[in-house]
């Protein structure tokens, strides 16, 4: 099975590398990357938002804060994420 990783790093077999392949695969780090900072920053605020006293299990209510906290975030993110992309586009249209 091959990954596109290999010894060559996006080669084409015969020993060159592919500028196309290499971005695709540096675009997909980094989109892995920014979905785990995502995902950790707000499992930080909610947790600490929602969680007043650690245990062995959450409660019915520090569940429903969690759930809520984590769908609040998300959408706030999309929109920032929406407008930052809306805004790329125009910026590019302009050069």
């Amino acid at each position: 099975m091959e990954s596109g990783f290999g010894s060559d790093f996006g080669g084409t077999g015969s020993g060159k590398l592919d500028p196309g392949v290499i971005m695709e695969q540096v675009k997909v780090q980094i989109a892995v990357a920014n979905a785990q900072e995502l995902l950790q920053r707000m499992t930080d605020k909610c947790f600490r938002k929602c969680i007043g006293k650690p245990g062995g299990s959450l409660d019915n209510s520090e569940q429903k804060c969690i759930a809520m906290c984590m769908d609040r975030y998300m959408d706030a993110w999309n929109t920032v994420s929406r407008a930052y992309n809306s805004r790329l586009q125009r910026e590019r249209a302009n050069m």
